[in-house]
């Protein structure tokens, strides 16, 4: 999975003086999505990315009332950059629709549970498994940072309780086996809402 870079999710570093650089037209198309208050996030989201996908969304916020779609493309993401992103959803004051394309997996799915609506493209595949973790350290170490995980995925396992309606200890167990959800079953389990369609595209409207 290729990793996300800062200068992507961005959409590149600010204009440069002079002539467009025709070899600079992604920065300039993710440049055009964040005018229209469209934030695109793909591949692996780690600490570096997670700060600058915050800092788009808390930017579009400030700037102006309107919603925000936020796009998670074959979203993959470590567990605390994830809790950070799920932070700033919950205090932003302008409603975000996450819209899944492509498989999204790991602790990415918590960054859907925290936008105010939630959608899913035909193809797209939702992943409910344990985040991957890699501790070192010595043995009191590892331990202290068993403990912390162990917090962590209770603040991801209890917000998607909260989305879904079903009981921590449900969502905890098909995590830890791994389930896999089609749109349609995925709107059963209430991860989603509905498929996203030409309507459902539109602006989302106000925060409940």
């Amino acid at each position: 999975m290729s990793v996300l870079r800062a200068d992507a999710i961005t959409g590149g570093l600010p204009p440069r003086p002079g002539p467009p650089d025709q070899g600079d037209w992604p920065g300039r198309i993710y440049q055009r999505l964040l005018e229209r208050r469209i934030v695109l996030a793909s591949g692996h989201l780690d600490g570096e990315t997670a700060t600058v996908l915050c800092a788009q969304l808390l930017t579009l916020d400030a700037e102006g009332d309107g919603p925000v779609r936020l796009e998670l493309q074959g979203l993959d993401a470590e567990l605390p950059p994830a809790l950070t992103v799920m932070g700033v959803l919950d205090v932003l004051r302008v409603p975000v629709t996450g819209y899944v394309a492509g498989q999204l997996s790991g602790a990415a799915i918590g960054v859907l549970a925290a936008c105010t609506h939630r959608l899913a493209y035909p193809s797209a595949v939702l992943s409910l498994a344990e985040p991957r973790l890699n501790l070192d350290g010595t043995a009191t170490e590892v331990s202290t940072q068993q403990e912390q995980v162990a917090a962590m995925l209770d603040t991801l396992y209890i917000r998607l309780a909260e989305v879904t309606g079903r009981e921590v200890d449900e969502i905890r167990a098909d995590a830890r086996r791994g389930r896999f959800f089609t749109v349609d079953e995925a709107v059963s389990y209430g991860l989603i809402e509905a498929q996203a369609t030409a309507e459902a595209r539109r602006p989302a409207g106000p925060r409940r």
